[in-house]
């Protein structure tokens, strides 16, 4: 006899997580990486830099640009957000944190968009598991509410969420954007109002994000799947056909804001993978960054089979087909597959109710075995840099960062003490009761992931923030100059112009014919171009300025000659 499902869960399987312990767990992952941190280099910096000088009234809202060179990832909204942001925020909130804060709300907004489209999606019909002959099998919303934590577990595991997910860059907005829209998709059958405000509020943010073609791409996955999604009965057809109108007609309100501002455009290369060397490099991207999603996900592709035209698995697939495609055609794959990882983790929250037990402890020890190691060997760095015991951990941190002063911390080693402890709870929890619930195995994958990154953004974060940060760049160049002013640059990049209006408060031009400003900055690399742009009998050097960490980051700094 053929199974309508290939889920067999049983009432005592769909035990939820405690309310409070999801929410601390979601605050304990999003906070760490946007607070007490520089802004690091380079989408962060750059992104931060358009977010002030919009700020600052230095540039249109329409056009932003910074020295006459416009974002290299164009988009309006995210810098938009991060300006008003810091228009809006009281004078004792740096700015730079102040532009991190609608960011922040757009993370927790991915995070609550994934679990409810989860939820909404397993409660359809063609979701719920096999009934039992004489009953015990789960309840459709005990069973929603366990597969969404599921599913919300899977996200906050993928190892690519992390870092792109806590930086202020239009990747971000197109994420919380994207799982908002999945969302509106998931529960438009149950519902009116709300879904369609959380489409047009995802397309119309994907429109002016930078990914209108994705959104347009979305809506039409989404309509088709509405139109055909195997009607019962005439209600069903009616709402059918009701959604898939709603889903066009925002999706065409959507793409003529975005055509208003200018925003649509083809932004994918012609020529992805030129050679076997690209795929390769996109093939192992794939394999970290979706980690542990992808193979869960193509498990449910499997056991689903025969249910792959129904919304459940169709919906998710789709997205996260549109995601791949897309990161394979991309400039930026990391920041393109970005945006699959909310269908990828629904996809995975699917393979649990068919997942057998010795997968599942598989998965437990593989997990234990791997995060332990990693959060083991932060602490002993950690410990070597503040003690010199051992002393090899803290010489080779000084070899790659040479200029580093170790710092202490009461309150990072409070909370890095917390996560680990919590960890070591969590793996006695597991290995102990509650064997039976479907969530179990993406408990230790999201807690070890969640506690490294926090052990990372407490622990590592002086040295992590010395190398990825330009202040040490930035306070190289005002110590040599006498009266920090104005300098005229040459081949530097967007990023490095950022640091240097932020971090220094310098005023910049372009490197001109005759000098205007007393001082010159070149990128080391362009020496022989700059004189190009400037007469270099006009200049005197001074130094050779290099980012500590980075010896391919350098700057030459000239002083006009006194005639």
């Amino acid at each position: 006899m053929n199974q309508p499902t290939p889920a067999i869960v049983a009432q005592s399987a769909v035990r939820r997580l405690p309310r409070l312990a999801l929410l601390l767990f979601c605050v304990a992952y999003v906070l760490p990486g946007f607070l007490g941190r520089s802004p690091w280099k380079n989408a962060d910096m750059m992104a931060l830099g358009y977010m002030f000088e919009l700020a600052q009234g230095h540039t249109k809202w329409l056009s932003p640009d910074l020295l006459g060179q416009s974002p290299e990832f164009e988009a309006l909204l995210p810098y938009w957000m991060g300006a008003w942001a810091m228009r809006l925020a009281p004078a004792w909130i740096a700015p730079d944190f102040a532009a991190r804060l609608p960011f922040i709300a757009l993370l927790a907004v991915t995070l609550m968009a994934a679990w409810y489209a989860v939820y909404s999606l397993a409660r359809t019909p063609e979701a719920q598991p096999v009934p039992f002959a004489f009953g015990g099998e789960a309840l459709p919303t005990d069973y929603a509410r366990a597969m969404a934590d599921g599913g919300l577990l899977a996200l906050i595991a993928c190892l690519g969420l992390a870092q792109l997910s806590h930086e202020t860059t239009p990747a971000l907005a197109q994420l919380g954007f994207t799982a908002l829209t999945f969302y509106g998709l998931a529960a438009l059958p149950y519902r009116i109002t709300l879904p369609t405000l959380s489409i047009a509020v995802g397309m119309v943010g994907l429109g002016l994000s930078g990914a209108p073609a994705m959104a347009a791409l979305f809506a039409a996955g989404g309509a088709v799947l509405h139109f055909f999604d195997a009607p019962s009965d005439a209600a069903s057809e009616a709402r059918g056909r009701r959604g898939a109108a709603i889903i066009i007609v925002v999706a065409l309100a959507a793409a003529a804001v975005a055509a208003g501002l200018d925003m649509w455009e083809w932004r994918l290369s012609s020529h992805p993978a030129n050679n076997p060397r690209d795929w390769r490099a996109i093939g192992r991207l794939l394999v970290w960054f979706t980690w542990p999603a992808w193979p869960l996900a193509l498990w449910t592709v499997w056991r689903w089979r025969r249910q792959l035209a129904r919304r459940h698995v169709a919906l998710p697939l789709w997205f996260a087909l549109v995601g791949l495609v897309t990161a394979i055609l991309s400039a930026n794959p990391d920041r393109a597959l970005l945006l699959a990882l909310p269908a990828l983790a629904t996809l995975a929250a699917f393979a649990l109710p068919t997942l057998d037990r010795s997968v599942s402890a598989l998965i437990d020890w593989f997990t234990l075995l791997f995060f332990s190691g990693c959060a083991i060997t932060i602490w002993v760095i950690w410990i070597s840099l503040q003690t010199g015991i051992p002393a090899k951990p803290a010489a080779n941190v000084m070899r790659l960062a040479p200029g580093f002063v170790p710092s202490f911390s009461l309150l990072a080693l409070l909370a890095a003490l917390a996560a680990t402890l919590a960890w070591a709870w969590l793996v006695k929890w597991r290995a102990g009761r509650h064997r039976s619930v479907i969530w179990k195995s993406l408990v230790l994958p999201a807690g070890g992931v969640a506690l490294c990154w926090l052990l990372l953004m407490t622990l590592w974060l002086p040295v992590l923030d010395y190398a990825r940060s330009y202040a040490p760049l930035v306070r190289n160049v005002t110590q040599l100059i006498d009266r920090p002013g104005c300098i005229e640059v040459h081949a530097l990049t967007q990023a490095q112009l950022v640091a240097l209006r932020y971090h220094g408060g310098l005023t910049l031009e372009p490197a001109s014919r005759p000098a205007t400003c007393p001082w010159l900055l070149v990128d080391a690399d362009s020496r022989h171009s700059a004189s190009l742009a400037v007469d270099m009998r006009e200049w005197q050097p001074v130094a050779l300025i290099g980012r500590p960490t980075d010896r391919n980051d350098k700057l030459l700094l000239f002083r006009r000659a006194r005639h």
